[in-house]
């Protein structure tokens, strides 16, 4: 019987899956009543070939990320992330909902989040100011960064080091010029897995763990569809927003919807100060655009 090997996942290419072991990149294949293997996953694996192997099972998770998928269905994309770094600018337009919408999904799958505002080379307004000003209050930590001007970016390599992170992040962000910083070789090494496998090109839609040269790794993934609603229960929602969490519990009623709700704990808090009253409009909001099925 062939030897268990323990890998890790870096990459999706074609058909296959890049499996990194003892510094070599080993294509392989999975058993088929395996359910689907993210980036990030530690698998364990066996030798079918030389530079190609089989994995026969997925070692345990302590995070998931997932997409939306067909017929209501979600799909791995990212495992055993600790941290998601949401970046975002003055420009384009500084979407607080999606911002909102990237941490309730962390809040659900146990995945930290942390706030990186690029192109702090432009003016800031008192409006942008105030909002950062709440989510700096519940605890989230905030990183100013001007990827063009070189700014901020020491701090931000420090707080990657000894984790597995992903930046998300609305397109003309500036998540790309982020990401080609962190990782200056990063063409390189993409095409490195491609070259080494021989099998299966490597796809921009795919997302990719590179190792940092100061230690932890980050997982690139392109586009926010990763971020989307479609796994979330009207009561998740709810948990997603941080600081609705003390209060929820204290609802009258377990079904609470935090709307309109008979001795709902949540409004009262939001009555009395203790939860901003812009993050509780855009509650409203991702609440409206959450899947019927689930409201």
């Amino acid at each position: 019987m062939a030897e268990l090997l323990e890998g890790l996942v870096i990459s999706h290419l074609g058909q296959g899956i890049a499996v990194e072991y003892n510094h070599e990149i080993i294509l392989c294949q999975t058993l088929r009543r395996l359910e689907t293997v993210a980036v990030g996953d530690r698998v364990s694996w066996t030798l079918s070939s030389p530079g190609q192997g089989r994995i026969e099972a997925i070692l345990p998770r302590r995070s998931l990320l997932e997409r939306p998928s067909r017929n209501g269905k979600t799909r791995p994309v990212a495992a055993n992330i600790d941290t998601i770094f949401v970046v975002f600018a003055v420009e384009p337009h500084c979407d607080f909902l999606l911002i909102d919408q990237y941490l309730a999904v962390c809040e659900n799958h146990n995945i930290d989040a942390a706030l990186i505002l690029n192109k702090t080379d432009l003016p800031q307004t008192d409006i942008i100011e105030k909002e950062l000003l709440d989510y700096i209050n519940l605890g989230y930590s905030l990183y100013r960064v001007s990827a063009w001007e070189n700014l901020g970016m020491d701090e931000l390599k420090s707080a990657l080091k000894d984790q597995v992170s992903m930046l998300a992040g609305q397109s003309g962000v500036g998540k790309s010029s982020l990401t080609n910083a962190i990782i200056p070789d990063k063409d390189l090494k993409t095409n490195t897995v491609s070259a080494t496998t021989k099998h299966g090109r490597h796809t921009t839609t795919a997302a990719t763990l590179y190792h940092l040269n100061d230690g932890g790794d980050l997982i690139d993934s392109p586009g926010v569809a990763i971020f989307g609603l479609a796994g979330l229960t009207e009561q998740r929602l709810a948990y997603g927003y941080r600081e609705f969490q003390p209060f929820i519990d204290q609802c009258q009623f377990n079904d609470c919807r935090h709307l309109k709700d008979k001795g709902c704990a949540v409004l009262m808090a939001l009555e009395n100060g203790d939860i901003s009253r812009t993050r509780y409009e855009r509650f409203l909001k991702l609440r409206e655009k959450m899947p019927k099925t689930f409201v």
